[in-house]
């Protein structure tokens, strides 16, 4: 299975970095700009957490916040569950299930690497589906007869 470190190798690199400071408004900007659900919270190079779309419905709209008047730093997600790169898809498709996030946050040692995501991973799975399928139990599925069944 493929690792986390190659999962970030092959990923686009965006511009989707913010700094905590920043307005709400300006992150959701720079959401749409980006085209990317999520944006790493930066300091400098300091990694403080992720802004994505469900921080701004929760943290947001929800706690009736203005977008022009909050930052960042009030609203973004810092908990989220680590990884390391040399962990490898499946290690990170179960850590995703067990924690119930759509994001993991990659570490290299201490070192901020990169966010994995739950996209990520579905096209990891998609690229690789022959390794997935049982290519044999297909075969014998299709040519199945279906005979008078109508279910």
């Amino acid at each position: 299975m493929v690792s986390v470190k190659e999962i970030l190798r092959k990923k686009k690199k965006t511009n989707n970095e913010i700094e905590s400071g920043a307005l709400v408004i300006d992150a959701l900007k720079l959401l749409n700009t980006v085209d990317l659900s999520y944006l790493v919270v930066k300091d400098g190079a300091d990694f403080k957490g992720i802004f994505c779309e469900r921080d701004y419905c929760r943290n947001v709209v929800l706690k009736d916040r203005s977008s022009k008047t909050s930052r960042v730093k009030e609203v973004m997600t810092t908990d989220l569950p680590k990884v390391e790169v040399s962990d490898t898809a499946e290690h990170c498709m179960d850590t995703m299930n067990q924690y119930k996030t759509r994001y993991l946050l990659a570490y290299n040692d201490r070192d901020f690497a990169g966010v994995i995501t739950i996209h990520d991973l579905l096209r990891q799975v998609l690229s690789n589906r022959e390794s997935f399928f049982d290519h044999s139990m297909a075969e014998r599925l299709i040519e199945q007869e279906e005979g008078d069944k109508i279910f």
